[in-house]
């Protein structure tokens, strides 16, 4: 770095050149920079003198790049695109007119979306922006306002809310649910083609498990379709490649579509729950209460027996 500053001179000069190369002008440069133009040649001559090279071909109304300025512009600039994109990113952190919900690919395609527009009509002044990870990211950190996490609510560093017990039961199209061959009893849907949840980084609950829930063990489950992303799985079983977990939060609306055929007898109530939650540690600005609220509202969850 401090090899950096001997060379350049001045960090500014290079912005002052990259406007300048941009323009093919030094007293356009000297407009956009709000200078002087003999200001704008100064800075050029500093630059070039630090880098013993000349970077401009000097016409008398215009300025071309030499083949060493060429190369330096072409890095100047995508340098300064990149510290200009980073600072819009972290001034937009900084703001509280916007919103972010983190969540799986599923949860945003499957259970936000159709509610969103009841979200605009009460709140139709907040940003809401939802961000998909395959990971649970640090909410402090990432400066994320709320999260959707599946586990046992016990995170201390959060405030957390259930909105739904973990419910699973297979689900297939109707064409192959009604393709499917005897399933008066669980044991027959070994028989089936079933599609694999396996994520990267989350924990998920295996067809394994969810057979030795009925008392089936130590029979292989290892066939079938195997996907990363709960979403691509859902959309997997509508198309007809087989049976899937079908979470019920989520694909309660794609069995009203008639998208999905659920097995609801064959439910799993795991034990765990789905969670909106936000840090302990900083505090929520009002429009991320207010999407809090309208996330818990429409939920619906009221816990009680025989849930």
């Amino acid at each position: 770095m401090r090899k950096f500053w001997k060379h350049v001179q001045s960090p500014r000069n290079l912005v002052i050149f990259e406007s300048a190369a941009r323009h093919g002008s030094f007293t356009k440069a000297a407009t956009e920079m709000n200078m002087q133009q003999p200001s704008v040649s100064a800075a050029i001559r500093q630059l070039e003198d630090a880098l013993n090279v000349k970077l401009f071909v000097r016409g008398h109304r215009s300025v071309t790049l030499t083949g060493a300025g060429i190369r330096l512009f072409s890095d100047v600039s995508k340098s300064l695109d990149d510290i200009e994109s980073s600072v819009n990113a972290v001034r937009q952190m900084g703001r509280d007119e916007h919103v972010t919900l983190s969540s799986s690919s599923a949860f945003s395609y499957h259970w936000m979306m159709p509610r969103l527009q009841d979200l605009h009509e009460k709140h139709p002044t907040i940003d809401l922006r939802l961000q998909i990870s395959d990971r649970e990211p640090d909410l402090d950190f990432e400066n994320i306002s709320l999260g959707i996490r599946l586990g046992n609510g016990n995170w201390p560093q959060f405030n957390v809310v259930k909105l739904a017990d973990e419910i699973i039961y297979p689900v297939a199209s109707p064409r192959v649910m009604a393709a499917a061959k005897n399933l008066k009893s669980i044991p027959n849907l070994l028989h089936e083609r079933l599609i694999h949840l396996e994520e990267p980084v989350r924990e998920r609950p295996t067809w394994s498990q969810w057979f030795a829930h009925h008392g089936i063990h130590d029979r292989d489950v290892v066939s079938g379709l195997r996907l990363n992303d709960y979403a691509l799985v859902l959309q997997a079983a509508i198309s007809d490649e087989g049976f899937s977990f079908g979470w019920d939060h989520i694909v309660r609306p794609l069995i009203d579509r008639n998208l999905l055929v659920a097995k609801q007898d064959w439910a799993w109530t795991t034990g765990n729950g789905i969670y909106l939650v936000w840090s302990k540690r900083r505090t929520l600005t009002e429009n991320a209460k207010r999407v809090r609220d309208w996330i818990i509202a429409a939920a619906g969850y009221e816990e009680g027996p025989g849930r």
